[in-house]
Formats: C-alpha cells, sequence, structure tokens
C-alpha cells in the first residue's frame, strides 16, 4: 500500500507536472526569442546563440517536476513508520481541510471487546448454558464484535452449541438462523420497537451496557446485556481534534443511553444513535450539507457506506477486510490518537509542496530573464553560471523535501508535551 500510494499521482502532482511541461515549452519558445530579439537588435550571432544556450541551460523544469514526488515519498513513509496506511493520497493533502469527524464506536472508540454482564431467560424451563449455546451457534458466523464476544463467553464455559442452518444478517438490526429447527434472531431493540414488542423493564440496569435480544419462533426468549471498554486514548484523540477546532461526532447502532453514557464521558459536540448504515450515509451527508468537511471513522462492514461518502474515510486497522478496502487511510495500530497526526502530517506535508512549487517556479520567473539578457550590458549570465543554478535549484528542492522529517518530529514533540 506504502508503494502503490507514492506512486499514485495526487491533484497537486498533476499541477506540478502540467507546470513542468509548460515550462520546457516556454523555455523553449524563450529561447528561440531571446535569439531573435538579439539578431533583430544587430548582435553578432555567436551573442545571440550564447543567450539562446543560456535560457535553455538556466531553466529548470525538472525542479518542478521532483518538487511533488520527494514530498510524497517522504510524508508517505513517515506516516506509514507512525502508523498510517495511505491509499489515497489526494484524501490524505485533504485531511488539513477536516472540520468535523465522525467516529464508529463499536471497535473505534471502544476496544470492542465485550464482556457478558447479565444473561436473563423469559422462556419457561430453559436454562441459562443452553440459552447462552443457542445464541452463540448463531453468532459465531457473525463478524460482528458482539457475536464474537459471545462465541468467546459460550467456549469459556465450555456450554455444547448445537448446529446453525440458514444464516441471515439482518442489515443493522441483528442475525437470524435455524436452531435446533427453530427460528432464532439476535437482534437490537429497534428491531423490536418495529415489531411492537415491549422491552422487558429490568433490560437496561447501566448506561455503558449494550443489550442484545433472543427471539425463538417470534416470541421473546431473553436477552444478554455487554459492557465494552472505552480505548484508553479516545479521550486524547477527542480532546486534540477539539483543539484544532474539529468537530467530533459518534454514530453507533447502539441504543441512546449507551450513545449518551460514551458520549458524555469523551466529551463529545453530537451523538447519533440507533442509526443503520444507510442512516449513517446520511450523517455524513448531513454534516457536508453544513458546509462540514467530513472524516468518517469506522471498522465494520457496516461503515463502509460512510466511509465512501465521507471526504475522507479512515479503517480502524483491526476492523474488517471491507472497511479497509473502502477507507482512504487505514490506521494501522488502531489507535485514535493516530488520527491527530494524520491531520497535522497533512498540514505539514501540504505546507512543504506548496513551497518547493513557490521556490521552483519563482526561481525560473527572476533566472529566465537574466538568462536571456534583460540587464545587459550591467549584467549577463554566463552559459556555465546558469547551470551551476539550474543544479542549485534542483538540490535546494530537494533539501527542502527532507525538512519535513524534521517538521512532523516537532509537531510529535509538541503533542507529547501537551
Amino acid at each position: 500500500m506504502v508503494a502503490e500510494a507514492q506512486n499514485a499521482k495526487s491533484q497537486t502532482q498533476n499541477l506540478a507536472n502540467r507546470a513542468a511541461g509548460w515550462l520546457t515549452l516556454v523555455s523553449l519558445s524563450v529561447g528561440l526569442v531571446t535569439l531573435l530579439i538579439w539578431l533583430w537588435a544587430g548582435k553578432e550571432v555567436s551573442f545571440a546563440v550564447e543567450r539562446m544556450v543560456t535560457v535553455m541551460v538556466t531553466s529548470c523544469p525538472h525542479a518542478l517536476g521532483v518538487a511533488i514526488p520527494l514530498v510524497v515519498a517522504i510524508s508517505t513513509a513517515i506516516s506509514a513508520q507512525k502508523g498510517l496506511l495511505i491509499r489515497n493520497r489526494t484524501a490524505f493533502e485533504e485531511s488539513r481541510k477536516i472540520t468535523a469527524m465522525v467516529f464508529d464506536k463499536t471497535g473505534t472508540l471502544t476496544e470492542g471487546e465485550f464482556g457478558i454482564t447479565r444473561i436473563k431467560v423469559l422462556s419457561q424451563g430453559v436454562e441459562e448454558s443452553a440459552f447462552l449455546g443457542m445464541v452463540a451457534s448463531l453468532e459465531q458466523q457473525s463478524q460482528h464484535p458482539i457475536a464474537q464476544s459471545i462465541v468467546r463467553a459460550a467456549r469459556e464455559r465450555k456450554v455444547s452449541l448445537p448446529a446453525a442452518t440458514d444464516f441471515q444478517s439482518i442489515t443493522g438490526k441483528g442475525v437470524s438462523a435455524t436452531v435446533a429447527g427453530k427460528k432464532v434472531l439476535v437482534v437490537s431493540p429497534g428491531y423490536l420497537k418495529e415489531q411492537n414488542i415491549p422491552l422487558p423493564a429490568d433490560a437496561y440496569q447501566s448506561g455503558a451496557e449494550t443489550v442484545v435480544f433472543v427471539l425463538v419462533d417470534n416470541q421473546l426468549a431473553g436477552y444478554m446485556a455487554l459492557a465494552d471498554k472505552i480505548r484508553p486514548d479516545s479521550k486524547d484523540a477527542v480532546r486534540q481534534l477539539q483543539s484544532d477546532g474539529i468537530k467530533v461526532y459518534m454514530a453507533t447502532g447502539d441504543n441512546q443511553k449507551v450513545a449518551d453514557a460514551v458520549a458524555r464521558e469523551l466529551g463529545l459536540d453530537g451523538v447519533y444513535a440507533e442509526v443503520l448504515p444507510d442512516q449513517k450515509v446520511n450523517v455524513v451527508k448531513d454534516l457536508q450539507g453544513k458546509g462540514y468537511f467530513v472524516a468518517m471513522t469506522g471498522d465494520g462492514v457496516n461503515d463502509a457506506p460512510a466511509l465512501a461518502q465521507a471526504n475522507v474515510g479512515i479503517a480502524v486497522g483491526s476492523g474488517t477486510d471491507v472497511a479497509a478496502e473502502t477507507a482512504d487511510i487505514i490506521l494501522v495500530n488502531s489507535k485514535p490518537t493516530d488520527i491527530t497526526s494524520l491531520v497535522s502530517f497533512g498540514k505539514a506535508t501540504y505546507r512543504k509542496m506548496r513551497q518547493n512549487l513557490l521556490w521552483a517556479t519563482g526561481y525560473n520567473v527572476i533566472a529566465i530573464p537574466l538568462a536571456a539578457g534583460v540587464l545587459y550590458p550591467d549584467f549577463v549570465l554566463s552559459p556555465a553560471i546558469g547551470a551551476v543554478l539550474m543544479s542549485a535549484s534542483t538540490v535546494i528542492v530537494a533539501l527542502n523535501a527532507q525538512l519535513l522529517r524534521k517538521e512532523i518530529q516537532t509537531l510529535n514533540n509538541r503533542k507529547a508535551a501537551h
């Protein structure tokens, strides 16, 4: 991915290539015009040819051509070392524009490793272990962190898992399968509301718990409460993003109580709860409609549409392949604080690109007229000096690109001190 990113041509790179192409034509044209003007002015042929050659030698289109690739190679390599794999160069450059960040909750702001805190069986004559085994047999075919946690708990308790067939995913609401000849569904509270099934009064005892409900042959058979831990660096990531003037939101399929509890602990600017995958897309679209430049960070299959819609899509490395393939940038270490590095790296990289382009352009604007002899007879630039200046221009661009390493290190030190 790093190699692909380095070879990918961003918008700024395309601009530099076009500028270098035009400068080549300009230098050739100015050289020929210089020859004709000095001949018309009555100068000897040798002087006119020398001025033409000096113009062509002094002009430096390749300084423009290497100005961006050098910065691209360095910034991409540094980002990879810092845990950021860049799949889309343009998105990386535009990360400096981010004004709103939307996070998924499970597996992104939280660790995604749930622990079962309560199991309530409502069906008569069904033991808790049998209930857990039935649910786990269904959930073992799902990739969702909650499903994986239930399966892990069943295996830790050495509960036998009956065979499950006809597995289906109910987008954004749960899963279903046939277990021991019965139709079993593990669903969210939103599904119960749609089916007009009342929630048990004691289902929610803590705002930090996520509750999934189990239906057997369309009858509420029980529920499980699970708790997820917030990642240790999530609060720091939110605080740093907000200090950069970025609004931080969360969009999750969890119920409102859980979402509000996480939002309060992290100090988020807003929260969208009980949203389906297509509704996550709408969250991103709504923020974009309000004038925000939106980044979306997620890890699951249901986050992929929103990742594609966002101006910058960021996938957590520990998430699903679909999310990683859809995103522009991947957090290898799954650390939310790496996103703050993404924003600062994007700003530093763009700043360095502009510096190189300005230097390469400014050099030619000054050097070409001098080579043509605009200050003759007070000053005449020789072809040899012109060649030295041309080489110096390229060297300066290369050295300035290398300074990006120092600038990024300085940014890291400031963040660490803060």
